[in-house]
């Protein structure tokens, strides 16, 4: 429940879920587009509890929450039905820079990609150690088996981008699957010579390049674009009764052979010229390219444009099978975490020491963002410091031109793809292992001699107490009440839930409460509070009342099966509603006659809250809201 109160808080401080036009998440925050920023209220959010801090950058509007992030996006998904209305929402008038655009495709395509890639690249770092010690032999079944589990992410990678770009583009995402899949096809890729990357031949007829696409990112991205575009125009020039599956064939035929003639060749030269473009451009001065970009990585971070590095790694490993800019950011990473750690050691106040601990940790696994902003860029000293002593390490790791094999977040797991596959561990590994403890120890004496002032502490401790006693001051007494009334949702016969035939409501495995035969078709609001979930079929309803009582309104049994019919719902989830409001409609003799009970379970789903739920009314109710159900003290 403290997510969706969250998610409820998020959604009311970004101008309500009409003001949404998309969402996406990365490892620590919600990332909205929104139609009119104004009408959101960042300071507000910046001091709800549960939020690290709010950014408004690169056109998007970036709540940071942390570690439960997806938590958080899954309730606010739930609430908004963002899932159901996006492609209505996107057709927004809202105008953003090239800049804004590019995050904002960039964030869309990869942040769900991200989890696979890490994954492969983990495995492959632990494939690689297991290579290095001798355990795993090349040639042998075991060699061979986890070669392919660890390098089916990246080998793959076209037909995921595939399903995920042509989802952001507004076409049928499996489509997008499709394509990458006829991409890496067999016939296709045993066509070209082993150790070759060219195959001059021929198309219906027509002279073409024919080149490996396993591990590519750029020309499926392309080809999805240019899918999703045709399969939009196609819809738009077809009939109804067929159109649903012929533009999306029409859209595969022309795009596939499209790809392999003009589009593949094209954007796999492109990608070629890009990855040599940024080695040249570091190979010019690689000590003095890292010393710039390791300090720099945790700015990009705090205003959430990082991930424009993203497709530039992801490219340096698909073309070269390696890259050099990821290994840069390792001690940006780990100073940040030696300043916080500085922090924890130096705070006198218990809460803040213990809010810097949980950084550490969080640092340690990758996600530097609770670090960041939670603890060293309001100390400001602390901040500035870890950028400082990023340099250091930068400048060994750039020396040594380190690189890395496989994509990751950086973390501690991801040393282990420094290790190279054929070389196992060598002196490029040891510079990122040494310039990460060497920026480690000098963000942790530099920030622990001379950039913590305890005054600041305790202010920011202060400000986060005063956070908490506002929060939580409307909620003092809600759950500790000497009792609570659930009023009536409809008229009609009251019956106990032992004599509801169906098992689960008899023997209260939901949990205790009322059922009642309906004489009217409605079902209104118990009390004042939030339709915090209406399953899709209309026959149910979850309701949260203002005092904390969680309500589960069942309307008939089986009625699932119906699939929706007879039945009309008046609300959404996330409504706000007042006692007497009315949630669903509903046709009794219709539903009879198609064989069902109209019998309605009414839950306490919470029941474990209460010492005691009790019937009040146990005669006829021949009005919506007379007293239903009485829910004695809290057992807190």
């Amino acid at each position: 429940m403290k997510n969706k109160e969250l998610a409820e808080s998020i959604i009311n401080n970004i101008g309500g879920k009409d003001n949404i036009i998309s969402l996406v998440h990365c490892a620590t925050r919600l990332r909205f587009v929104l139609k009119d920023e104004t009408k959101a209220d960042a300071e507000v959010l910046k001091k709800q509890k549960g939020v690290i801090t709010v950014v408004q950058s690169s056109g998007q509007f970036q709540v940071v929450i942390g570690n439960n992030v997806a938590d958080v996006y899954s309730d606010i998904m739930q609430l908004t039905h963002l899932n159901e209305t996006d492609n209505k929402k996107t057709q927004s008038n809202k105008k953003s820079g090239l800049l804004s655009k590019l995050i904002d495709l960039v964030s869309n395509i990869f942040i769900p990609v991200l989890v696979v890639m890490v994954a492969g690249g983990i495995l492959k770092g632990v494939f690689a150690l297991l290579q290095t010690v001798d355990i795993v032999q090349k040639g042998t079944p075991t060699f061979k088996f986890l070669d392919a589990i660890s390098d089916a992410p990246l080998y793959y990678l076209p037909m995921i981008l595939g399903f995920s770009a042509v989802k952001k583009f507004g076409g049928n995402p499996y489509m997008g699957l499709a394509i990458g899949g006829a991409l890496l096809h067999p016939s296709v890729s045993n066509m070209i010579p082993a150790g070759k990357l060219l195959l001059k031949t021929e198309l219906f007829g027509i002279p073409i390049d024919l080149i490996p696409y396993g591990s590519s990112v750029f020309p499926v991205i392309l080809a999805a674009w240019f899918y999703s575009l045709l399969e939009r125009n196609l819809y738009k020039i077809m009939h109804d009764s067929f159109k649903k599956f012929i533009a999306p064939l029409l859209g595969f035929i022309i795009t596939v052979p499209l790809t392999f003639a003009l589009i593949g060749p094209a954007v796999t030269y492109g990608s070629a010229c890009i990855a040599a473009g940024i080695e040249y451009l570091y190979a010019l001065n690689p000590i003095i390219a890292s010393m710039i970009l390791a300090p720099l990585w945790q700015v990009l971070v705090i205003f959430g444009i990082h991930w424009g590095l993203v497709p530039l790694c992801l490219n340096n490993i698909a073309t070269v099978h390696q890259d050099f800019l990821l290994p840069i950011l390792f001690p940006a990473v780990f100073a940040q975490v030696g300043a916080v750690f500085a922090v924890m050691l130096r705070a006198k106040d218990p809460e803040f020491k213990a809010l810097a601990s949980s950084s550490v940790l969080s640092g340690i696994f990758g996600v530097t963002e609770p670090a960041i902003y939670g603890v060293n860029l309001p100390l400001k000293r602390p901040f500035i410091i870890g950028c400082l002593s990023a340099i250091i390490g930068g400048a060994i790791v750039g020396y040594y031109h380190s690189v890395i094999y496989s994509f990751s977040f950086i973390n501690v797991f991801s040393f282990l793809q420094l290790i190279s596959p054929e070389h196992g561990i060598d002196e490029k590994f040891y510079a990122v292992v040494f310039g990460c403890i060497i920026s480690f120890i000098v963000a942790l004496i530099a920030t622990y001699l001379f950039g913590i002032s305890q005054d600041k502490i305790s202010m920011i401790s202060k400000n986060d107490t005063q956070k908490d006693e506002e929060n939580n001051q409307d909620n003092t007494n809600q759950t500790n009440t000497d009792s609570v009334t659930i009023f009536s949702p409809m008229t009609g016969k009251v019956i106990p839930l032992s004599e509801v035939n169906d098992p689960t409501f008899a023997n209260e495995l939901m949990g205790k409460g009322i059922a009642i035969i309906p004489t009217v078709g409605q079902a209104v609001a118990p009390d004042d509070g939030e339709v915090v979930s209406l399953f899709r079929t209309k026959h149910a309803i979850g309701f949260q009342t203002n005092s904390g009582a969680e309500i589960l309104i069942h309307i008939g049994i089986d009625t699932v099966k119906l699939d929706g019919q007879h039945f009309q719902a008046h609300i959404e989830s996330g409504s706000k509603v007042k006692k007497g409001d009315l949630l669903v409609s509903f046709d009794i003799d219709a539903i009879k006659q198609a064989g069902f009970e109209v019998t309605t379970p009414i839950i306490i789903t919470n029941t474990d809250n209460y010492q005691d739920i009790e019937c009040i009314f146990k005669q006829d109710i021949t009005k919506n809201g007379d007293a239903l159900l009485s829910l004695s003290a809290n057992k807190e």
